[in-house]
């Protein structure tokens, strides 16, 4: 399994160095102008970026004319475009194949292009130059597929001697995501919808037909455990639609869920859900539905139980449907389309059908159950105050698409401590137009509305400037702290101290004898802020970067020109060559003399004399992060570089 998993591991780094192919035809449309079709084939499921993006994202391609004057704005395919989480703009991008279209005027027999481009995929982005000449008889050329890690420079001024060089074999990449965890949440979403006065007064009743109509008990249990599984089937089925439309694949979900249009569509519907928790209105389905159901379901057959639940999917919907609302948006949104939209899906019937099936062995149980009342409006006047937290969120994604600015992260938090602090004020016996006549107070409440101010408190931090990243239970849901109405005060990820120069961090590394940080990045680096953003924010890591390591942020796409005495001109192994004119250009050509890895992002544990500490790591999860970390510092305490048991079996 280990030598498996390595295998894969290395051929995802290889194969990352030539995931776009590059070819291009110049075809001639006057005496000295042409029309130069340039065609890119993208490798499954990598994004290459637009040529037309706005600034603060990531790098849009470029095409470099050396020999030739463009005319006009390139034409060809269409991009696909959708709002980027990470970036907070709104993105275009390709997918499979793009074709560019540049009218160019040119004198010479061939037309020399370099094409500037980034790439990403969900665990790692790349940063190319591709050269391509070009000859003007139409021709169809390809862009050398060249080994970007295999090339010599003129000196040595970038190559390390590094020791424990075999450690670079086996880098340690991103885990496979489980679909369990939308799955639990649409278990909690479901048992939550049992506490509604929809569904809870129903149980009950539903449990007692079964077992009083049958002719023996056996009989009853039968009839009930396929009315559970009927209800799990209902709310599965109502996913199907989105595996089979082409229209609604994953990744156009995403896009569309994450739309300012649709964000702001979204914001108006859970308002409305919470109004109708409020009590201002019920949101019901026809009635027609129903009836027809509720016909149907009078069969004494399978079909005619599965129609049952079929109508109790029905009359429950205005309890249901803003749960199951939420439940929707947030797996259109997430990474795994349709697929988690099913997990969850089952997730929410699985919770709502559970007590059907289990009393129906335990009839005895039902005298036991609380009794219907107040306590089940409490419960849905609270759902609602927890539509108005969630509702903000679309609010925010389209202030920040937009740049609106009426959202930044303190203000987010501030709106959601005044909506928690009203609902601690519902559950303590405030706000009497939403409590029951006459008023009914429950224990359970009661401690609800001092966990609740409990939550407030832990929320307040997020109101101040502070060094380490407030709030990481949240991460992800209030803006991103740099959307923040306080200024930044360090220009390193997340406050640290960091250095953008190796000899500098490595000068920094002897003199506090600690080891190196190495972390390949990139401005325009999607992967490499989720790291960022999602596992470096975990308080223990960011303990031990801040304490343990000296950090060294380097960054391939930095754009500054180098001086003239600090370029410099690498051979690749077909004999083609290249000027490292700028900052990017030369941490990138150091991370591949050096590690052999051309993709971002990608860190390296190493002692300032060159040792490697233990095997690289790319984007991953924050339990094999932490991980590597802890077992690479005890490698530098002990000098014993270590290969680590994490994610390795």
């Amino acid at each position: 399994m280990r030598s498996i998993l390595l295998f894969l591991l290395i051929a995802h780094s290889i194969f990352a160095q030539n995931t776009v192919e590059w070819s291009a035809q110049a075809r001639k449309t006057d005496t000295t102008s042409y029309d130069v079709v340039i065609k890119a084939t993208i490798a499954d499921n990598w994004k290459l970026y637009g040529t037309d993006l706005p600034d603060g994202g990531p790098l849009p391609t470029l095409l470099i004319w050396e020999n030739a004057t463009p005319i006009g704005d390139i034409q060809g395919s269409t991009p696909k475009s959708g709002f980027d989480p990470i970036f907070q703009i709104e993105l275009s991008y390709f997918t499979e194949s793009a074709i560019l279209v540049q009218s160019v005027q040119a004198n010479d027999n061939e037309i020399t292009l370099t094409i500037e481009y980034q790439a990403c995929d969900d665990a790692v982005c790349i940063f190319r130059e591709e050269n391509i000449i070009i000859p003007t008889d139409g021709t169809t050329v390809n862009a050398a597929n060249r080994d970007l890690t295999d090339i010599k420079i003129e000196d040595n001024s970038l190559l390390l001697e590094l020791k424990n060089v075999e450690l670079l074999e086996s880098s340690v990449s991103k885990k496979n995501v489980s679909w369990w965890g939308i799955f639990i949440l649409g278990l909690l979403g479901g048992f939550l919808a049992l506490l509604t006065p929809c569904v809870f007064p129903l149980i009950p009743l539903t449990v007692s037909y079964f077992s009083k109509s049958s002719s023996t008990r056996a009989v009853g249990i039968q009839r009930s455990l396929v009315y559970t599984f009927s209800i799990i089937a209902i709310y599965a089925l109502l996913s199907l639609p989105f595996h089979f439309f082409e229209n609604l694949r994953p990744e156009v979900l995403n896009s569309i869920a994450t739309n300012v249009v649709l964000n702001m569509v979204f914001f108006g519907v859970f308002i409305v859900f919470a109004l109708s928790f409020f009590g201002l209105f019920d949101i019901t389905l026809p009635s027609s539905w129903s009836s027809k159901s509720d016909e149907a379901s009078a069969r004494s057959s399978f079909l005619g139980i599965f129609f049952m639940a079929l109508t109790l999917a029905l009359v429950s919907f205005s309890c249901t449907g803003p749960i199951l609302g939420s439940l929707l948006v947030g797996s259109l949104t997430a990474d795994g389309g349709a697929t988690q939209l099913t997990a969850g899906m089952l997730g929410f019937g699985t919770a709502l059908a559970l007590p059907f099936g289990i009393l129906s062995f335990f009839p005895n149980v039902l005298s036991k159950l609380p009794k219907s009342g107040g306590w089940l409006h409490n419960v849905k006047v609270s759902l609602g105050f927890i539509e108005l937290a969630l509702a903000l969120k679309f609010l925010s994604n389209a202030d920040m698409v937009q740049g609106w600015g009426i959202l930044p992260r303190e203000v987010f938090i501030g709106i959601w401590i005044l909506i928690l602090l009203l609902w601690a004020v519902f559950l303590f016996g405030g706000l009497s137009f939403l409590q029951t006549k006459p008023k009914k107070f429950f224990r359970f409440q009661q401690i609800l509305g001092v966990l609740v101010v409990l939550f407030v408190v832990y929320l307040t931090q997020g109101l101040a400037p502070n060094s380490m990243t407030p709030l990481r239970a949240l991460s992800g849901f209030p803006p991103p702290t740099f959307y923040s109405v306080y200024a930044t005060a360090s220009e390193c990820p997340l406050n640290l101290d960091c250095y953008k120069d190796f000899e500098t961090g490595r000068a920094a590394a002897e003199a506090q004898q600690k080891p190196i940080l190495l972390d390949f990045t990139g401005w325009a680096c999607v992967n490499c802020r989720k790291v960022e953003e999602n596992i470096w924010t975990k308080p223990e890591i960011f303990e031990m970067l801040r304490n343990e390591v000296v950090l060294v942020s380097l960054y391939v796409d930095d754009r500054k020109p180098l001086s003239e005495g600090e370029q410099q001109t690498i051979t690749y192994a077909d004999g083609t060559t290249r000027t490292l004119n700028t900052v990017g250009q030369k941490w990138s050509a150091f991370q591949a003399l050096n590690f052999k890895s051309v993709s971002q992002p990608y860190y390296v544990l190493l002692m300032p004399d060159g040792t490697i500490l233990n095997p690289p790591i790319q984007y991953t999860d924050v339990a094999t992060y932490a991980a590597w970390l802890k077992q690479g510092i005890a490698a530098a305490t002990s000098a014993q570089p270590l290969i680590p048991a994490f994610g390795i079996q």
